[in-house]
Formats: C-alpha cells, structure tokens, sequence
C-alpha cells in the first residue's frame, strides 16, 4: 500500500472507512454513516478528489454513482497494521496482539481463543 492510505484528511478517511466497511456506496449512503456529515456536494467532491488519487473507482447505476476501493480490504487492512505496529507499537507484533487481547478480552469466546491459538502455531510452523 502506498503512503497515501496513511495521510487522507479526516474527511477522506471517513469515507473510506465506510466505502470499505460496505463494500461500495453512493455519496447519500457514505452521508448516512457519518456522524455530523458535511453537505451533499462536498461529500461527492471528496468522492471525485479520492477517485483522482487512485483510491476508487465508481460505476453509474441509474442516476448514482456507486463508488468501490481500488485495493481489497485484505491488503490495505494489513498494511495499515503493520504502520499501527511500526508507529505506535516499536514495531513488535508481540505488544500489538497483546493490545489487541487486552481490548477484547471479556469479548472473546473459548472457541475465538481457541482459533488465535491455532493461528499462532501455524504461524510459528511455517516459520513467519
């Protein structure tokens, strides 16, 4: 992932943030899931600003413009992990996973812990 995924204005990180969380949206449904949106034309301004950096793509349907991500969750997911772990982390995976146990803990379930147990010794099979 570029540096650019890491420096969008706030307004630009949410709507990104809802366009990934949904998959794609028109400008009305990214307003919707914005607390204290700004106006229709600005919203779509900041649509046509992210479509020129590279960051969407959109196709018409009917009269709307539905907007989608250029790049899968999956991969710009990860990177944004890896500059979390590297900015507020030192870099170690360690104290991320144990950040992230300490914020779920009374949320997770046997079978959850079950699971990451096993990502873990996979990962640790595999060599990574």
């Amino acid at each position: 992932m570029s540096s650019d995924h890491q420096s969008f204005s706030r307004r630009e990180r949410q709507i990104m943030d809802v366009i990934y969380r949904k998959g794609h949206a028109t400008a009305s449904e990214v307003m919707d899931e914005i607390l204290d949106p700004p106006g229709y034309s600005t919203v779509r301004t900041l649509l046509g600003v992210l479509e020129k950096k590279g960051h969407l793509t959109h196709e018409r349907r009917g009269y709307h413009y539905v907007y989608t991500p250029t790049l899968a969750v999956d991969k710009v997911s990860t990177s944004m992990l890896e500059h979390v772990m590297h900015t507020f982390f030192e870099g170690s995976a360690e104290r991320v996973v144990s950040a992230l146990l300490d914020i779920s803990e009374s949320d997770l379930t046997n079978s959850e812990y079950d699971k990451i147990l096993e990502i873990v010794k996979d990962a640790k099979k595999d060599g990574l």
